[in-house]
């Protein structure tokens, strides 16, 4: 699960990049009771999302230049150069060069071999996100991709992560965990294109824990948000559903199933 005992290759922060931040502002405000903290031109206007004092996302201004509304993961790497250079040899492409945040940490941003973009934070001051699998913040990460075992490779190589398969609906789900780390430990999950109804590019959704999926997806819509996979219960897991933000940018929440014995 996620923790914000942040370990080298875990998610450690995720952000928004929209071409309405005033807009998000108000749409996660009223959806997760987020408020949103702009930061100095130094950093391009970067701003951070809080729910409780505590720092649950970024958010930046993009253009259309820059690519469609998206949500990004990062996770943490203990050397931001080193691990471009890795994704380089595995196939993937830098897309955004590391880079120093002044007085925080080094970030860059990347897409593996499938295509599905992703970042990583270097930290130093910044740690990361201030907290995970409560109401309102990141609690789980999910890649759609077109070869599961090839992206199992590929990010073994640049992030060191061990990949195991789990029973799951009658099935198996690869889940993807620190090294050396039990499936207790497990952030997020690597499944096949054509598996989802609704997922068909390469893609690291995040999901949101939220008290009631149902009423959460209801607000999205008339927030102005899409409900792009209305709300499933899944045994052992709890009740998800897949939305997009007014600007179109995606994610999932969902009500987490309590822990057995819980």
């Amino acid at each position: 699960m996620l923790t914000t005992n942040h370990v080298d290759g875990a998610p450690n922060w995720v952000d928004l990049g929209t071409p309405d931040v005033a807009g998000a502002e108000t749409f996660y405000a009223a959806l997760f009771g987020w408020t949103f903290e702009a930061a100095g031109e130094d950093v391009g206007g970067y701003g951070t999302f809080r729910l409780g004092g505590s720092a649950v996302a970024g958010g930046t201004a993009v253009g259309d230049e820059q690519g469609p509304p998206a949500w990004t993961v990062y996770f943490r790497s203990p050397d931001a150069d080193a691990t471009a250079q890795a994704v380089r040899q595995g196939g993937g492409r830098v897309l955004v060069e590391p880079a120093d945040v002044p007085d925080r940490g080094r970030t860059a941003v990347f897409a593996d071999p499938a295509g599905a973009a992703f970042g990583i934070w270097q930290p130093r001051a910044g740690r990361g996100l201030d907290a995970v699998t409560d109401v309102g913040t990141l609690c789980w990460t999910e890649l759609y991709t077109s070869d599961p075992a090839a992206a199992a490779d590929f990010y073994r190589g640049v992030l060191g992560w061990d990949v195991s398969e789990v029973p799951f609906g009658g099935g198996a789900y690869s889940v993807v965990k620190p090294p050396g780390t039990p499936d207790e430990h497990a952030f997020g999950g690597l499944v096949p294109l054509g598996s989802d109804p609704v997922d068909d590019v390469p893609y690291w959704t995040p999901y949101f824990e939220v008290p009631d999926c149902d009423v959460t997806a209801a607000r999205a819509e008339e927030l102005g948000g899409k409900v792009r996979l209305t709300p499933e219960f899944m045994e052992g897991v709890g009740r998800f559903a897949k939305l997009a933000d007014p600007a179109g940018a995606r994610f999932a929440v969902i009500a987490s199933a309590p822990p057995p014995g819980g």
